[in-house]
């Protein structure tokens, strides 16, 4: 939303734009547009007028609340990576997710996967610090809402639990395979060692409010890094002049 301000060392290492002559050298363009997304600031200014000061200032009061909750119930399961003095957060937590995968093989990239069979689209994952999970509530979640996803975290919880004991399958299991498409667990075969049940209704509720993902996993960040074109070959286009 607002301006970059970095240090006179790192003026040459700031995005340039071919619209934009001003004399800067820097590295290529990392956007369509120079100017940012002008959309973005009136709505933020919409959101701070309609609440006012006394709004801004209680909704900060619920966000911090929230936040806090959440990491009360799960410290003791995933652990917390910073906390003031007191131990407390600010508006949001980091969830440590990397002894699990020393002590079981599950990322946290499994973790946000398999959210998505419960329901939830994954929080921020990875930043700002690698191998954790950033969530930020925000005030506008319910009380019930908070509980439904702590249910969720502490079942996966549970879930790695049973790799790390031996119950499960350290490589076939409900995060690895996470998410689990309707068309998967409708398929007239199914190889894996544990239950369709397990894999579609770990919780009760989600027997009465199911999102079913349309698309399971695919090669994760592999083909963010590794472009292919799907375009007609160069000649079938000639052939059509």
């Amino acid at each position: 939303m607002g301006p970059i301000a970095v240090s006179e060392k790192l003026v040459d290492f700031l995005p340039g734009h071919p619209v934009m002559n001003n004399g800067h050298i820097g590295i290529h363009a990392v956007s369509s547009a120079p100017w940012g997304s002008a959309s973005v600031l009136p709505i933020a200014y919409g959101y701070i007028k309609m609440l006012g000061a006394d709004g801004l200032t209680e909704a900060s009061k619920i966000a911090i609340l929230n936040a806090n909750y959440i990491a009360s119930r799960l410290r003791d399961k995933y652990g917390i990576v910073y906390t003031g003095e007191n131990g407390r957060v600010g508006h949001e937590l980091i969830l440590e997710a990397r002894h699990l995968k020393n002590s079981s093989g599950i990322t946290e990239g499994d973790i946000a996967k398999r959210l998505m069979d419960y329901g939830f689209h994954a929080p921020t994952l990875s930043f700002p610090v690698h191998g954790t999970l950033m969530i930020e509530p925000t005030e506008s979640e319910s009380r019930e809402e908070l509980d439904r996803f702590i249910d969720a975290m502490n079942s996966i919880f549970d879930e790695i639990n049973e790799i790390i004991n031996g119950v499960a399958d350290k490589e076939d299991n409900v995060l690895k395979n996470a998410p689990h498409t309707a068309e998967i667990l409708t398929a007239d075969q199914w190889n894996h060692p544990y239950s369709r049940e397990k894999a579609a209704y770990p919780l009760k509720w989600l027997r009465e409010n199911k999102f079913w993902v349309p698309v399971s996993r695919i090669d994760d960040a592999w083909g963010d890094r590794n472009l292919f074109c799907t375009c007609d070959p160069l000649e079938q286009s000639a052939d059509r002049q």
